[in-house]
């Protein structure tokens, strides 16, 4: 029955339903996941001190580099296992999946140790001061080196039984962790007295309970996946395909947080005051990004089978239907932000200063949110159908060639205000390239159907 659906799913179900069916959990899932980040920025909002909720924001991108890497071996290695799915060529997707499990173990168990060594030069990198120096090396230690492997870990396998078809399984991991770090961070925080220190161990114990769930799922869908964590199916042959698709979804998450670390570097230069304020803006404009990410990871196993079984027109029709999905939520979302923005602010802070900044910077911030969807969904289209090259390209150019240079050159032009709007330009600039990288690759497939179909 499970095989039934599955195939059903991929290729005769209406499109909008199969979307819904892999991607509302999904969504469901990172809404979770965003309320459980928020959790941490409301709690330590509520202490009243500006300086904790800066160092949380100043390590948050360093944090989340961890979902870089679980999109490396993630994202690369589901994409993978859906186009072997589609080609028919299920006795080689073990292989894959321990490949991703343990590399992508390895090379998190590297990051948190070279993060845990270089801590108080890392953190003044990232632009922490004096006053909230151990506040953020306390939530370095905690989240990072201490629960990379779980978070990481967790992303990853999540990823693979969403590729496979098993999407209410992996959201529910996800919205476990997140349900329970809400329950933590209180419980922590004043339950146990441990204060600051109380929101870093409960984002790293929830995403712990969250990895051991999957693992758990793996071992009851023994004999009914095609998915291993075997390692004696560990094989570095297939490290080029899950590398050539996962690459681009890394430096999505990686550029996405180098550039949050230089915006942040330099709101640091006008003030702990102003990187508080930042970092609440980032948590709620989370909301509408975190929404398009989960129709990316719901609709990416489809556009993968579709491709590789040459079913170019369902391929399209998932794609574009999503596309608008994604933009359609996001310009709700922006309604509403600059409509109720002073009172979102003074829900996580009851600083005026800190609430007043934040509520400026959040009505700026909300207006690039659509085009931001609209330009991921098409990269996560191309790289889907394993168009690496292009969605790598795209990226380079989105958040390394364009974002970062021109965030310092809008700080020394217009300061403050004017690193906040640069997303909006680029996010404007990016969008032609993306629907025309789009329809250049889909003229191409085109072709050669056209052509397959005269011989």
């Amino acid at each position: 029955m499970e095989e039934i659906s599955e195939k059903e799913i991929f290729e005769t179900m209406p499109v909008y339903k199969a979307v819904a069916a892999l991607a509302v959990p999904t969504i469901i899932s990172q809404i979770v996941s965003i309320i459980y980040n928020l959790a941490d920025t409301f709690f330590i909002g509520q202490m009243g001190n500006p300086y904790m909720v800066a160092a949380a924001t100043l390590v948050y991108p360093w944090f989340s580099l961890l979902t870089a890497l679980g999109n490396l071996f993630g994202i690369g290695g589901s994409s993978l296992v859906s186009r072997l799915l589609g080609a028919k060529r299920q006795d080689e997707i073990k292989y894959v999946s321990s490949f991703c499990f343990y590399g992508g173990i390895a090379v998190t168990c590297l990051f948190s140790i070279i993060s845990f060594c270089f801590r108080t030069s890392l953190l003044e990198f990232l632009g922490a001061s004096e006053e909230n120096m151990v506040y953020s090396e306390t939530y370095l230690v905690w989240v990072v080196v201490l629960g990379g492997i779980p978070t990481m870990t967790g992303m990853t396998l999540a990823h693979f039984l969403r590729g496979e078809g098993h999407a209410r399984l992996a959201s529910t991991g996800i919205m476990l962790g997140g349900i329970l770090n809400l329950f933590f961070d209180p419980l922590f925080i004043y339950g146990l007295h441990m204060g600051f220190t109380g929101a870093a161990a409960a984002t790293a114990l929830s995403n712990l309970i969250s990895m051991l769930f999957f693992l758990l799922c793996f071992q009851r869908l023994k004999g009914r996946t095609k998915l291993s964590l075997r390692l004696q199916y560990f094989r570095l042959q297939f490290a080029g395909g899950v590398f050539s698709v996962g690459i681009a979804s890394a430096l999505t998450a990686g550029l996405a947080n180098l550039s949050n670390m230089t915006i942040v570097k330099l709101a640091s230069g006008y003030g702990d005051i102003s990187v508080a304020a930042y970092g609440i803006v980032k948590k709620i404009d989370m909301f509408p990004l975190g929404i398009s990410m989960g129709l990316c990871q719901g609709f990416m196993p489809l556009v993968g089978y579709n491709y590789a079984s040459g079913d170019y027109r369902r391929m399209k029709e998932v794609s574009v239907f999503s596309w608008k999905a994604a933009l359609t939520i996001a310009l709700c979302f922006a309604v509403c932000y600059v409509g109720f923005a002073p009172w979102l602010l003074q829900v996580f802070i009851r600083d005026g200063q800190t609430s007043a900044l934040g509520s400026s910077f959040l009505r700026i911030a909300c207006l690039a949110v659509p085009l931001q969807s609209v330009n991921a969904l098409i990269i996560y289209t191309l790289q889907a159908m394993g168009k690496g090259i292009q969605a790598t390209i795209l990226t380079l150019c989105r958040q390394g060639f364009l974002n970062i240079p021109l965030l310092i050159l809008m700080n020394r032009m217009f300061g403050l205000y004017g690193m906040i709007w640069t997303q909006l330009i680029i996010e404007s600039l990016m969008l032609p390239a993306t629907l025309g990288m789009y329809m250049a690759t889909w003229r191409k497939l085109k072709r050669t159907e056209h052509g397959t179909n005269k011989k």
